[in-house]
């Protein structure tokens, strides 16, 4: 009997050999573009100190260098580059989302992928095969584990971080294929990633750095997994519905057969992978919506000073993400920290942003005005919001100013969602904000250009090397 895992690697060798939709092809493209451009902004973030730590580690471990750090230029062993370059994409908190597993597989598969790609001299096509494979996997493992009675992903229930554990495998999937290992190879890359994956999600509620590694972690588990099935160690056939297999260890045996593998290779999870348009927790994004459409209607920051109190009505299910410990949200720790804050995204949006409406420099500190704005907020689970989460992300926000008046607004899916996705012209905005924080513009335009052709370029080796600032 066919089992899961040699069911997945089909696919991938599939993907690879037989090549991918066009629609699919071109998406792949916009996924590396978004990644680079938020891997540049993570390098001017003056809160960024888990990037630069994970990099000096990698330059501490030495090694034949096979692939290029983004912006810094190092040439690293493959598994060390996909560190570096995951840490760097999940830094911000602006890399994408798949709804309703609640994940950011790019953040994972496309490190790994494009290190696997440099170490191995792969074009463009294989690459982009590599990462479509590897998101689709991820996504499905993603969904495999939503339980639609529970309106939410167990392993979210439970704590941990689906994109660190599913992106594990999905990384090992991209680079096993770019590593040319056939069908019973990838089943294996992915039955060792499986022992690798891991991640909790207590960093966001009470602080600390190592979220942002999570990804990078797990590209450098997938790297390190393919190489490890290359050189001929071995997974077990039945690593994902086994007894003390991944759905069992993870999540007690419950998972969604169908949801993991129904239509494989016909109806793309990829596809319905949204981009953010604010740096800033997934959860936290209905909130800000509300907040800018507040501020398009007439309140002015300067009214903001009037502000009695507010409310933020949003899912029960995020509620211990962005609302709890209350006292740590309403006053957050560091800059990072407030990205996972519902009250102090609010407080920024009320008071003003750039780039899309919230852009990474407006997190490079915690304010005084925002703060005090704040601690004026308040969460609360709304039913509207929770009866649609996690297909999309609603919120509703309600201002009482202290003269009495009361200015409210709601939204049912936050911006850049499925119902409100952002245009090629809006991405584009977003990389070129990102990108400019650490690159000239005319390099920028070189950049987004070369990203856009990626599909058809002899070597993506050529566009990371576009990623480091020339001397000025």
């Amino acid at each position: 009997m066919t089992t899961h895992v040699q069911r997945l690697a089909e696919f991938a060798v599939r993907c690879r050999d037989q090549g991918v939709p066009e629609r699919v092809r071109a998406d792949v493209a916009g996924r590396v573009t978004d990644v680079l451009g938020n891997c540049l902004a993570a390098h001017a973030d003056p809160d960024g100190d888990a990037a630069p730590a994970v990099l000096r580690a990698v330059r501490r471990w030495g090694g034949t260098g096979e692939a290029t750090a983004v912006g810094s230029g190092d040439r690293l062993p493959a598994p060390s580059a996909a560190l570096v370059n995951g840490t760097l994409a999940h830094a911000l908190d602006y890399d994408d989302t798949h709804l309703p597993s609640v994940l950011h597989p790019s953040a994972p598969v496309v490190p790994a992928a494009l290190a696997a790609a440099e170490a191995t001299g792969a074009d463009g096509a294989a690459l982009v095969a590599a990462v479509a494979a590897g998101i689709e996997v991820c996504n499905r493992l993603g969904m495999a584990s939503y339980l639609p009675e529970a309106r939410n992903s167990l392993f979210f229930e439970r704590g941990q971080h689906a994109t660190s554990i599913c992106g594990t495998l999905g990384a090992a999937v991209a680079a096993g294929l770019l590593f040319g290992l056939a069908e019973d190879g990838i089943a294996h890359a992915t039955g060792v990633a499986a022992s690798m994956g891991a991640g909790l999600l207590e960093a966001n509620r009470t602080g600390g750095t190592i979220k942002r590694a999570h990804c990078g972690w797990a590209a450098h588990c997938g790297v390190s997994a393919a190489v490890l099935a290359l050189e001929g160690v071995t997974g077990p056939p039945t690593v994902l519905e086994g007894r003390f297999g991944f759905f069992g260890a993870w999540l007690d045996g419950r998972y969604d057969e169908s949801a993991m593998l129904f239509a494989l290779g016909r109806r793309w999870e990829l596809l319905r992978t949204v981009y953010k348009p604010y740096p800033t927790n997934h959860f936290t994004h209905p909130g800000i919506d509300c907040a800018l459409a507040l501020r398009a209607d007439g309140l002015r920051p300067a009214e903001v000073d009037e502000v009695e109190e507010v409310e933020l009505g949003v899912a029960a299910p995020v509620l211990r993400t962005i609302a709890e410990p209350r006292e740590e949200k309403v006053r957050p720790r560091t800059p990072y920290h407030a990205k996972f804050s519902g009250p102090y995204t609010v407080a920024a949006a009320l008071l003003g942003g750039g780039g899309l409406g919230l852009a990474a420099d407006d997190f490079a500190a915690l304010t005084p005005d925002r703060l005090a704005l704040a601690a004026r907020v308040r969460c609360v689970a709304d039913e509207r919001a929770s009866e649609i989460f996690p297909r999309a992300f609603a919120a509703v926000l309600r201002v009482r100013l202290r003269g009495g008046a009361l200015l409210e607004h709601r939204v049912d899916s936050s911006r850049g969602g499925p119902e409100r996705p952002l245009t090629r012209e809006e991405l584009a905005v977003k990389f070129r904000a990102n990108a400019g924080r650490a690159l000239p513009a005319d390099q920028v335009e070189a950049l987004l250009a070369a990203a856009r052709e990626l599909p058809v370029s002899p070597s993506p080796a050529a566009l990371l090397r576009l990623t480091v600032a020339r001397p000025r």
